[in-house]
């Protein structure tokens, strides 16, 4: 399976692995799934970083190089940004990048985001 990661699914997979549901964990853990990231994602943390709403443990760029190894990057196309577009739902500019580029890439998005989940247009996996 090929996984891409929500936000807060990547931010606790590198901080707080006890927030996963027992089977996100098993399928983050699974060496035949495919852990994909978006840099929409690195964009939304260290946003949050710098707000303080969130904390990345040491240097920014030494977070980011060690929670990036392992995963696929997930690029932001012209397709994926026609895409995200096209979503109808909430505002959230980074939630539709990330839907676009499941959609787009035919990735399986990880995530906790009750309005995510059930979308239609995408597959889910659902942090329980």
């Amino acid at each position: 399976m090929k996984l891409l990661l929500d936000t807060h699914i990547w931010f606790w997979l590198t901080s707080d692995i006890s927030r996963l549901g027992k089977r996100v964990r098993a399928e983050l853990g699974d060496e035949k799934n495919e852990l994909w990231c978006s840099p929409i994602s690195t964009w939304e943390l260290l946003m949050l970083n710098a707000k303080g709403r969130l904390e990345l443990s040491g240097d920014t760029e030494e977070w980011l190089a060690r929670a990036k190894q392992g995963l696929q990057e997930a690029t932001i196309t012209h397709e994926v940004a026609k895409a995200a577009a096209q979503i109808p739902m909430h505002r959230d500019p980074a939630d539709r990048f990330l839907v676009a580029t499941a959609q787009v890439l035919d990735l399986t998005l990880v995530t906790a985001d009750e309005k995510l989940l059930g979308l239609g247009a995408i597959q889910t996996l659902a942090n329980r």
